[in-house]
């Protein structure tokens, strides 16, 4: 096993690449901006034979230099292939978010410096759609200010231990703030009763005991646990053999407050017991009812 472990940082210029990169840098990784992908064997060779143990390190890796786009699929491959794990953490936000961010920061965009953004923002997506697909892992940060981004940085990085593990998000979400984008399942619960309804329950959420302990106590949910957890079972050793790095399973109910909570807490300790790393998150429990 290789002890050189790595993440590529990539994504839309304006995404908080920068800002992710300093997350890492803070959890111990040594941290690398915009290094020529012709180098990145050489880096990555070198980096195995000085280490001294395991060895983490992240790397910004975009459309600024001119040949990463036509020379990443090779290297990245090539690496992989030598026993390096190489993880690509991809960074967007929506098209809005990204003209606010550069008005507000009067900066360039490294495609059209003199440009229009619009047309650039729409030039550079077209063009990171392909490393967009292959991406281990996205994160969409347009509703997040630099504190937030640095927060899910350290959530989803630093628990764990070996980055060549499969890591296994569980998130709950409410449906009417949208479905995650980097769901790999995504569970409807709205089929199962809603204590939203249920006196003394509408101002609790999935993390009280009493909600918890009203909604598993229904015949539908042992059920559809019970098929879930075959599914999981199903599932997760394939997305190991595959090397995948992480897998998000989604559950989503209205509002994100009860249902789909109780849901993922359920999961989350199944999966806990049968020795996998397991992430937690509750994406809408604090949003408005």
């Amino acid at each position: 096993m290789r002890r050189l472990q790595a993440v590529i940082i990539t994504g839309m210029s304006g995404s908080g690449k920068s800002s992710a990169l300093k997350a890492f840098e803070d959890m111990g990784y040594f941290c690398v901006d915009n290094l020529p992908i012709a180098l990145l064997p050489d880096f990555f060779r070198l980096s195995e034979e000085t280490a001294q143990a395991n060895t983490k390190v992240a790397l910004v890796m975009d459309v600024r230099e001119e040949g990463f786009l036509t020379q990443y699929p090779l290297i990245f491959s090539s690496l992989k292939k030598d026993g390096f794990h190489l993880e690509i953490l991809f960074l967007d936000s929506s098209d809005s978010v990204l003209i606010q961010r550069y008005s507000q920061t009067r900066r360039g965009h490294p495609l059209q410096p003199r440009g229009d953004i619009s047309s650039a923002i729409a030039l550079e997506r077209t063009m990171l759609s392909s490393l967009k697909e292959v991406a281990d892992r996205l994160l969409d940060t347009s509703n997040l200010n630099v504190h937030q981004l640095r927060k899910n940085i350290f959530d989803l990085y630093a628990p764990r231990e070996r980055l060549d593990r499969l890591a296994i998000h569980v998130l709950s979400f409410g449906f009417k703030y949208g479905v995650p984008a980097d769901a790999n399942l995504v569970f409807d619960v709205r089929f199962l009763p809603n204590p939203f309804f249920e006196p003394g329950m509408r101002d609790l959420t999935g993390c009280d005991e009493s909600v918890y302990q009203y909604i598993m106590a229904f015949k539908e949910t042992h059920l559809f646990m019970q098929h879930l957890k075959q599914m999981i079972d199903f599932l997760v050793p394939r997305f190991k053999d595959e090397g995948k790095s992480y897998f998000v399973i989604a559950i989503g109910c209205t509002g994100g407050h009860h249902r789909s909570v109780v849901i993922s807490r359920a999961i989350e300790e199944y999966l806990t017991k049968s020795g996998e790393d397991v992430l937690l998150t509750h994406r809408d429990i604090r949003k408005e009812t």
